[in-house]
């Protein structure tokens, strides 16, 4: 297990030092507040005359200030953080209190649990990105930058990514989804047409799909960058990157119904059968090398003939769960399961003893690959969290017990190796195997924004499906860290890592909100989907989509399908339906689709999903 090394059982150490402390208010005497750490042990912290204290509160919320109030407000059962000086002392460490932040309300309610906190989030992200992109006015992607500073402008690099461009689509898609405001669904659209017009490549005679890695437009002209600039896959056409280029366009079809987007779509879907996928060993492999594309050649050296969880698994949340939601198409249902029973199969570790955490990467064969670049024998903690997700993901469409079994076991065991159980939140990398019975950290201890996204997810969902208390504790937990260190108050945004104790590191390309790893995806993936999962999993509460099919929509039958995520049968159903604010009966409730009716111009779809029971 990984420890945080400051329990009062350790040894002391001969100097001060400031951290953070999480937990449950137990009891107060005087200037002492006794907390129940997330790991069950009881902590003392100390008030000053000085110590200040704040609600935790949502992206565009005021500062509310409790300082004044802490008697008052610091009643049993409240969650806290707690940062400040810790001192060594003969009967162990001395907790003061410099500052506090209250996560429940007076009511004792979780306030991400309220209706709309994450659809508000997912608001002030999209105008952020909007205004850090295009300013107040037009839209114009050719003036889209890749890197963003934390203050929300633009660096000197002049390159456009596909993949940031894709997501941020994503997020904008995702906003309109959840908000109806027409002017990020317009963002959507010119960011797909964007990438339709200047980073897709067509092979007429494979009848193919590629995605350029980027534009660079530091001359007079536009320079495509074919192959990866990244140094992980520099000169090779990576799987993960094609992958990605699809999230937006995808997000949008599901809006839109656009054909030339399912266009884009099929023809990329094409370049994974062709020469992504394995037709022997099942699977896809991580990398071609661009010219003979093939993953074979000798050229993509570390990256010859391999496999990894990128390859592999991120088509399904990308774009794969979304393109089955938005066609219901048989064939995308058949390539996730292949996705997942290649994960079940495969990434589980079943050495002796066998290491917590899944294997990532493989040979061709699927041996595990233990020596790869940086990775070597190490665990991403988000990626096994991911599985978790989506796994639980899948058991609403294909239900299986290997699928559901992996899933829980997951759930169950990752809080004792990837959690921080002082502070709160979920650390990044650390050692497959362990040492003298702890798994160490590769780097450090920080704390990187989408892996908390992958925990609040997993646990949010599984929560959902299986009923269980201690799932939906970890949820809320890794939801209040969440919210409380990671979002940026002042410039807007979300902050790229924290340190261990939840401080902004704004040290190198983690200062930065837009760059090769960060854009609009996974923040918005996470206000969407949790938002989704607490008001219709959680909750039982109704909650409101907005669609806006073109006259020209290509969906069978003219049937817009409207289920936020796939769940089970009969667990969610359309409640009511409106086309441009009139009343439409034309609806399924069960199959949760929309006959729409035949137009000239595009309509505006408000979908009301809602518990089956509810």
């Amino acid at each position: 297990m990984t420890g945080t090394g400051t329990g009062e059982g350790s040894a002391q150490l001969p100097f001060t030092y400031s951290d953070t402390t999480a937990g449950y208010v137990i009891g107060r005497q005087d200037r002492r507040v006794a907390l129940r750490t997330l790991d069950g042990q009881e902590v003392t912290v100390h008030l000053t005359a000085t110590t200040s204290g704040q609600r935790m509160r949502n992206l565009g919320q005021p500062y509310e200030d409790v300082s004044g109030s802490l008697y008052d407000v610091l009643l049993p059962g409240t969650f806290v953080f707690c940062h400040g000086p810790v001192y060594p002392e003969a009967d162990g460490p001395h907790y003061q209190a410099s500052q506090l932040t209250v996560v429940n309300a007076p009511d004792g309610a979780w306030p991400f649990e309220r209706d709309g906190w994450w659809v508000e989030q997912l608001r002030q992200l999209a105008r952020f990105y909007r205004r850090s992109q295009f300013g107040e006015g037009e839209i114009d992607f050719g003036d889209y930058r890749t890197e963003i500073r934390g203050s929300g402008h633009k660096t000197q690099v002049q390159v456009q990514e596909a993949d940031t461009v894709s997501r941020m689509v994503y997020g904008m898609a995702s906003a309109y989804m959840l908000t109806g405001d027409e002017d990020f669904l317009t963002v959507a659209e010119r960011g797909s047409r964007y990438l339709h017009d200047h980073m897709r490549f067509e092979d007429p005679d494979e009848d193919t799909v590629y995605w350029y890695h980027g534009v660079d437009n530091t001359g007079m002209r536009e320079f495509k960058l074919f192959a990866s600039e990244f140094g992980d896959d520099y000169r090779a056409i990576p799987a993960y990157e094609q992958i990605y280029a699809l999230v937006g366009l995808t997000q949008t079809y599901r809006l839109t119904g656009s054909p030339e987007i399912l266009a884009d779509i099929e023809g990329t879907l094409r370049l994974f059968d062709k020469h992504f996928a394995d037709p022997v060993g099942g699977g896809y492999w991580s990398h071609i090398e661009p010219v003979t594309l093939s993953p074979f050649h000798d050229a993509l050296g570390p990256n010859r003939a391999r496999k990894n969880w990128n390859s592999v698994g991120d088509h399904a949340p990308a774009y794969l769960f979304n393109l089955y939601l938005a066609t219901g198409d048989e064939r995308h249902l058949r390539m996730l399961e292949h996705t997942f029973d290649m994960i079940v199969t495969h990434m589980p570790d079943r050495s002796d003893p066998p290491s917590p955490f899944v294997q990532e990467r493989f040979h061709g064969d699927w041996t595990p690959d233990r020596t790869w670049g940086w990775q070597q024998d190490r665990a991403v903690i988000g990626h096994n969290l991911k599985i978790a997700w989506n796994l639980t993901r899948m058991q609403g469409a294909v239900p299986k017990r290997e699928y559901r079994a992996l899933a829980e076991r997951i759930g169950a065991t990752m809080p004792d190796f990837g959690r921080d159980i002082r502070r709160g939140g979920w650390y990044d990398l650390l050692e497959r195997t362990a040492e003298n019975g702890r798994h160490h950290f590769v780097w450090h201890d920080h704390k990187t924004w989408w892996q908390q996204e992958q925990a609040i997810l997993a646990y949010l969902i599984l929560a959902g499906s299986t009923g269980s208390d201690e799932f939906l504790t970890h949820a809320r937990e890794s939801s209040a860290f969440y919210n409380s260190f990671f979002l940026d108050h002042d410039e807007g945004g979300v902050f790229f890592t924290v340190l261990a104790q939840g401080l902004p590191f704004l040290m190198g390309n983690e200062r930065l909100k837009g760059s090769h790893a960060m854009s609009m995806y996974h923040k918005a993936e996470l206000c969407y989907l949790a938002e989704v999962y607490t008001r219709l999993l959680i909750r039982r509460e109704p909650l409101d989509l907005w669609f806006r099919p073109r006259p020209d929509a290509d969906w069978p039958g003219r049937l817009l399908r409207v289920s936020p995520d796939v769940f089970p049968p009969g667990r969610v159903v359309l409640d009511r339906v409106l086309i441009d604010g009139a009343p439409y009966g034309d609806f399924d409730p069960q199959a949760m689709t929309v006959r729409l009716p035949a137009t000239s111009a595009p309509v505006t779809v408000q979908a009301r999903v809602r518990p089956a029971d509810g």
